[in-house]
């Protein structure tokens, strides 16, 4: 559902999907541009993580987007993260992660839903905010992990209520977006197909904000 989604979201930006997996596609070869999607968890031995808190970990596809952000990276190619792929950048970069959220922001309300129920504040001057507009936004939340400590480069682009980074960016990059939400779920909100039509831009050499 989430490739799907994903697939739309680009189409409608203006432009082509192509699918990457483990069991396909798992180079960067001809593409102008990398979506890290959701899943599932990443392998916790990966950022220094509790080795025993591991779920639903799938150890071949954390190994194929390692070695697509590594390319894409080298290659100067624009890049977002979702949910799991902004992990996933932060990871790349030397960071580090919550494994589970609710034990670190213990007032945290647990809200799992794919509507823009959950309000982020969007820090002033970032490419977040060209892209959206605005200093508030209603994003989804479909995730129990989140970024801890930030992998080089990169700065806290949005937080939730609760203080849960929410989005980041490398301002030293063309276009480096990880967002925690899912706004591939969220296209038929203006704002949140934005991201992929400034990923689009970019790709196509326009700056994308």
């Amino acid at each position: 559902m989430s490739w799907l989604a994903n697939w739309l979201a680009v189409t409608r930006a203006g432009g082509r999907a192509v699918r990457m997996s483990v069991n396909g596609k798992t180079d960067i070869d001809g593409l102008d541009g990398l979506i890290i999607g959701g899943g599932d968890d990443i392998g916790a031995g990966l950022y220094g993580g509790e080795l025993s808190l591991d779920l639903r970990i799938d150890e071949a596809r954390d190994a194929m987007e390692q070695g697509a952000l590594d390319q894409a990276l080298h290659a100067d190619l624009p890049v977002m993260g979702i949910c799991r792929g902004s992990q996933m950048i932060n990871i790349h970069l030397g960071g580090t992660l919550h494994q589970d959220i609710y034990t670190v922001y213990q007032d945290l309300p647990r809200m799992r839903t794919v509507l823009a129920r959950k309000s982020v504040s969007i820090k002033e001057g970032t490419r977040l905010r060209r892209l959206m507009g605005g200093e508030q936004a209603k994003v989804n939340s479909l995730h129990h992990q989140a970024v801890d400590r930030l992998g080089d480069g990169l700065i806290v682009a949005a937080r939730d209520g609760g203080g849960v980074i929410q989005a980041t960016e490398h301002p030293g990059e063309d276009f480096l977006i990880g967002v925690q939400w899912h706004p591939e779920f969220l296209i038929f909100h203006h704002r949140h197909q934005n991201l992929f039509r400034g990923l689009i831009a970019a790709a196509e050499g326009k700056g994308g904000a």
